[in-house]
């Protein structure tokens, strides 16, 4: 089974669904990652880009993923590309890997690049196209999810628990690679955080550890 995680940056597979991820591989199944932006100068160093490529690719790897993609729209830019120029990519990218599973940020992410990639990869997984994606997922992005104006719209609201009990430490592991983006607790993006959201979505669902996400799409096929 093919697997489609859409990420605005790198990290932010890790952090909303590095354990799935890991336990996908774990089952067999081949994990794509399309990164969307890079970010560019002279707004990021171009040696702290380069960084966290390689960073990204590390941790990747590490978590048992086929293939990282990086589509280089420009980061925190988003809003100059023309949105069929980034619809267009997603389509292509989509009907290219054929993937039956296909994982999101949550739009009511704080960070346009996230709300604008959602809103693209949306548009290309619309059911017109030849190959049918079976599920879509909203992943939660710990430091974006629940910090933009809290109302009905931005509310993360997760109905589907992924048990990554056996993954968690994989899944810190990982984000340990990414040395250019983690931070110092009581920050969100350090460790301890995302080891304390996992085990709290997994208090919700009686396991020791989860990931939720909120399920947008799910085709169930005929017999």
């Amino acid at each position: 089974m093919n697997i489609l995680v859409i990420a605005p940056h790198p990290d932010d597979e890790i952090l909303g669904c590095g354990g799935t991820i890991a336990k996908h591989a774990a089952f067999g199944d081949d994990v794509f990652v399309a990164v969307v932006t890079k970010g560019t100068s002279p707004m990021f160093p171009a040696e702290l880009i380069e960084q966290g490529r390689a960073e990204c690719r590390k941790a990747d790897s590490f978590l048992g993923v086929k293939e990282t993609i990086f589509l280089d729209f420009p980061a925190a830019r988003m809003e100059e590309v023309p949105r069929h120029e980034l619809n267009e990519t997603l389509i292509k990218l989509i009907q290219k890997i054929r993937p039956e599973v296909v994982y999101l940020p949550h739009r009511g992410d704080m960070q346009l690049d996230h709300k604008m990639t959602v809103d693209a990869a949306m548009v290309a997984l619309r059911p017109k196209y030849e190959h049918l994606v079976s599920k879509i997922y909203a992943y939660e992005t710990v430091s974006e999810t629940g910090w933009d104006i809290p109302n009905t719209v931005n509310e993360f609201i997760p109905n589907v628990y992924n048990d990554i009990s056996g993954f968690l430490e994989t899944k810190l592991k990982a984000l340990s690679y990414f040395q250019s983006q983690i931070a110092v607790y009581p920050n969100a993006r350090s460790i301890k955080a995302v080891e304390a959201l996992a085990i709290y979505r997994g208090t919700t669902v009686g396991v020791n550890a989860a990931e939720s996400f909120n399920l947008i799409r799910e085709i169930i096929a005929d017999r």
